[in-house]
């Protein structure tokens, strides 16, 4: 038995220790590991949506998305400020305060809270000469920047006018600022004052 186990010893002793070494990589493995990766972009370069307007136009801000959405009932006082102030803020303020020598204020009135039928008119075929705003007198311009709105617009934007800055007065619907635009029909000429005070 003690012969037996001096053999395996001496046998145990001629093994030599396991040492660690470098051992080259297989070149195929970095091949497959560069196609891996090539397809991987390829593939998301394809199938995503990266900054392609197809996937993100018309949709450029939280405001314009929300033109978008459908409506919930009752007047789009969203969309009415955003036609308000890209159309009509230059002149009348975004507060509606207007601006002196230019234009009047929309707060508070009387041409804004009176008739809607009136209010109608005015950006349908523009106003001229003198006029009384709050009691202060203008003789100024205003174009006709509602005739190239569509119906739903231009309700919405006087809808704002309306229910903005302390004003309530009554929402327009798109059906009445399409009657009012059959009966203006093709005018080119400005309205004054003294006509408007017809449709009160």
């Amino acid at each position: 038995m003690s012969v037996e186990r001096e053999q395996v010893l001496q046998g145990a002793a001629q093994i030599p220790e396991p040492r660690a070494s470098t051992a080259p990589v297989p070149v195929w493995l970095f091949v497959l590991l560069f196609v891996l990766v090539y397809w991987a972009m390829v593939y998301f370069d394809r199938d995503s949506g990266w900054f392609s307007p197809q996937v993100y136009a018309p949709y450029r801000s939280v405001a314009d998305l929300q033109l978008y959405q459908p409506p919930t009932g009752g007047a789009d006082l969203a969309r009415g400020k955003i036609v308000y102030e890209n159309v009509c803020a230059l002149c009348h303020n975004p507060d509606g305060n207007g601006k002196p020598n230019q234009a009047p204020s929309l707060a508070g009135s009387e041409w804004v809270l009176g008739n809607p039928n009136r209010l109608v008119r005015i950006p349908l075929a523009g106003l001229a000469g003198p006029i009384t705003v709050k009691g202060e007198s203008w003789n100024l311009a205003m174009p006709a920047m509602g005739a190239a709105m569509s119906d739903d617009d231009l309700a919405a934007v006087l809808t704002y006018m309306r229910q903005s800055w302390g004003n309530k007065a009554s929402e327009v619907t798109a059906e009445q600022v399409k009657t009012i635009r059959g009966q203006v029909g093709n005018r080119t000429q400005p309205w004054s004052g003294d006509e408007l005070k017809a449709f009160e």
